[in-house]
């Protein structure tokens, strides 16, 4: 089956959610681009978007619309040599309208997996538990007799695992989007020992037609985005816990929090960033990755409290942050829960006194937005980290001792055969993370 017969009957399953819906939306338009091309007149592509709420794939139509049209806006030129012979089409509005027309015509959104029994490609963005994507592969497969590949966008689980209990003898690859899918360049691609050599080709093929940037990772729980970020979480965590010696919880947490983002130069920091994904989605990752990893205690009794006290984080359906570790006003921090307290205290009644303790930060430091987009950055972090390694003050300490820690993470992957190379690490967290550096590369020795 080619390239293109492959895609003419998809299913996209969590087609609703944050990341099934940027998924769907990338798929579509790559299959609404083949159906325009000359050679593929008179077929038919179909992509079925699955989900259980009906309300939400209503909301899902008009959304994959309004982004649909404004991905048309920015490609008139190239539609008016597609439409060339549609002579009923002649301003640039009509064209648009057209494009995502004919984008729309290729969308099924349904309740029901049946949809999927006659698909030759299934990309599955359910959530992140094993049994209930082993579920639904199984009764897919059962019934499917075309033999369908399955793109999982698992972030953690072992893509052999989901091969061996769903029976899907080789026809299973982890084609890991990182969020949101619509604007990530980083695809994480997880083939088992028996992925089927096609299945990958095929993948490489699709996400360079999309222009992103493809890393292989082995098929160890957690792969390298989560085998790196967990790992670094957990030392965020650990090493509040062992400030709050010397200052309160709350300056803890504030304090990891800034010398990660401020000291290390991240784009957000580490209390943040899990926020952002969310404690409980966090918690679950390290759930799944715990029995898979020997050497070492992936699981926080920190993010268990939480989970008790029903902080989670996350996001909102309009894409804005929920209240984790830390409450948000516009995006901003602006608070730390104190979970004795059960209670957020505010950030500026303490910051001052927490800063103080910490120390002069180095004179050469530069904010995240400041140094990602600089040409000159490799010499502003020669200077910034050899500024950095003389300093003895609190924050700097905790700074060096993080970001050699980052590293040895990083060294680690590629020891324990989860990342093909040192690149591979550096550039999931430039790409997915959005690192100013990679890990490996912190300029410390």
């Amino acid at each position: 089956m080619s390239y293109v017969e492959r895609f003419q009957n998809v299913t996209v399953l969590g087609a609703a959610g944050k990341m099934g819906s940027g998924i769907l939306l990338l798929t579509v338009m790559e299959m609404a681009d083949m159906s325009l091309k000359p050679e593929n007149k008179g077929q038919q592509f179909l992509l079925y978007a699955v989900d259980i709420n009906q309300t939400a794939l209503t909301g899902l139509m008009k959304y994959i619309r309004s982004q649909v049209f404004k991905a048309a806006e920015k490609k008139t030129i190239a539609f008016r040599k597609i439409y060339a012979a549609r002579k009923d089409l002649i301003d640039n509005n009509e064209i648009i309208n057209q494009y995502v027309s004919d984008v729309m015509s290729i969308l099924r959104p349904v309740t029901t997996l049946e949809s999927a029994y006659e698909s030759n490609l299934i990309f599955e963005a359910a959530s992140e538990n094993p049994e209930l994507k082993i579920k639904l592969f199984s009764q897919i497969n059962l019934n499917n007799k075309n033999k369908p590949w399955f793109f999982t966008n698992t972030s953690s689980i072992p893509i052999g695992y989901l091969d061996k209990e769903a029976k899907l003898e080789g026809r299973i690859l982890g084609v890991h989007f990182y969020n949101p899918p619509a604007v990530q360049k980083l695809v994480e691609v997880i083939k088992s020992e028996k992925t089927i050599s096609e299945l990958p080709e095929f993948a490489n093929q699709f996400i360079k037609s999309l222009r992103k940037i493809e890393v292989p990772s082995y098929d160890v729980a957690g792969f390298i985005g989560n085998g790196h970020f967990m790992r670094d979480a957990l030392y965020g965590m650990n090493e509040a816990m062992k400030l709050t010696a010397e200052m309160s919880y709350v300056e803890a947490v504030y304090a990891i929090n800034k010398i990660t983002q401020d000291y290390l130069i991240r784009p957000m920091g580490i209390f943040q960033l899990i926020d952002y994904v969310g404690v409980d989605v966090c918690q679950y990752i390290m759930k799944v990755m715990k029995p898979h990893v020997t050497d070492e205690d992936i699981h926080s009794p920190l993010l268990d409290k939480f989970m008790e006290l029903g902080v989670k984080g996350g996001q909102n359906s309009d894409g804005s942050q929920k209240d984790g570790f830390l409450k948000y006003e516009k995006g901003k921090p602006v608070g730390i829960y104190d979970p004795e307290k059960k209670q957020y205290v505010t950030i500026a009644d303490f910051a001052a006194k927490c800063d103080e303790k910490l120390g002069t930060m180095p004179a050469s430091i530069k904010p995240w937005k400041a140094v990602i987009g600089n040409p000159a950055k490799e010499e502003i972090f020669r200077q910034y980290f050899t500024e950095l390694k003389t300093m003895k003050t609190l924050g700097a300490q905790i700074a060096k001792s993080y970001a050699i820690r980052s590293k040895n993470i990083g060294l680690k992957l590629v020891k324990d055969k989860v990342a093909y190379n040192e690149k591979d690490v550096n550039t999931v967290l430039l790409t997915g993370f959005f690192h100013a550096y990679g890990p490996i590369n912190n300029y410390l020795n």
